[in-house]
């Protein structure tokens, strides 16, 4: 007989009771989350992105999508090696495909019933005070009509001078911009670690902070850290928004039906911000 006492397991996730209260929702989601190791769009994955988002909209969620993915989309269409590498290139297969992937969005959210807006960004529409105050109407009207907007930074006609880093920054300035409650990064890891877990077995995840701290930032890369790289714009998002005490959560987009677990308190990567 075993006598030993089993080891009490720590859940995998936080709770959050405040996070059922989040009504305006901003979800990120990158090109690698939306596309198979070929550089082509993943279908069944976006089918799966958008019932969720559906069923969440049915319930009252207000929901806005932050969505890369068009440049891929374009270059599949064109037949363009993938990675495309020039920039030329880029904006042309930006220009095919945001045509494209708002297409597929529009197939998949019609066929749930719901109705979808794309709005394409670029910087000067934040930095000029008139055009920040056009589209925070825009996106209002828009959130009133029951509509799912979908948004992209627009690659086709975008300088460096009007770039907005990617969409992590990007979507950091749609939450400010619609006052949002709440937003969802999703990436391709389970969220912020102490340092790379594709280097590091000892890597731990960090499940909550509250504070964004030198320290904290170190472990997203930087000279002399271990970090996981590609995560200094995501806690550069949550600073931005931290400012209109809007909390972030990071998210792994493997499976997109962890928006109901999250929206119900239970959250299974990494929470930026206190309570709402």
């Amino acid at each position: 007989m075993n006598n030993k006492k089993s080891e009490k397991r720590e859940p995998d996730y936080i709770y959050i009771e405040d996070i059922k209260k989040a009504k305006r929702i901003v979800i990120k989601i990158g090109s690698s989350s939306l596309t198979h190791s070929t550089g082509k769009l993943n279908l069944k994955k976006i089918e799966i992105l958008v019932k969720t988002i559906s069923d969440l909209s049915n319930a009252g969620k207000e929901i806005i999508l932050v969505s890369s993915g068009a440049v891929s989309a374009g270059a599949s269409k064109l037949g363009m090696k993938i990675p495309v590498e020039k920039i030329g290139d880029k904006k042309a297969a930006a220009a095919v495909g945001q045509a494209e992937l708002m297409n597929i969005y529009d197939r998949f959210f019609l066929s749930f019933g719901i109705k979808i807006a794309q709005v394409l960004m670029t910087r000067d529409v934040i930095e000029d005070e008139i055009r920040r105050k056009e589209a925070e109407e825009t996106f209002s009207v828009l959130i009133n009509l029951g509509c799912v907007t979908i948004v992209n930074e627009n690659d086709t006609v975008s300088s460096d001078e009007l770039k907005f880093s990617g969409n992590d920054i990007l979507s950091a300035y749609i939450s400010k911009l619609c006052k949002a409650d709440l937003l969802i990064n999703f990436s391709d890891r389970d969220g912020l670690y102490d340092k790379n877990p594709a280097e590091f077995k000892d890597a731990r995840l960090i499940r909550r902070v509250k504070e964004i701290t030198p320290e904290i930032l170190s472990y997203a890369g930087g000279a002399g850290s271990r970090g996981t790289g590609g995560f200094i714009t995501k806690l550069q998002a949550a600073q931005m928004i931290s400012e209109d005490k809007i909390p972030m959560i990071i998210a792994n987009a493997k499976d997109p039906e962890i928006l109901y677990d999250i929206l119900d308190g239970k959250i299974a990567g990494t929470y930026i911000g206190n309570d709402l």
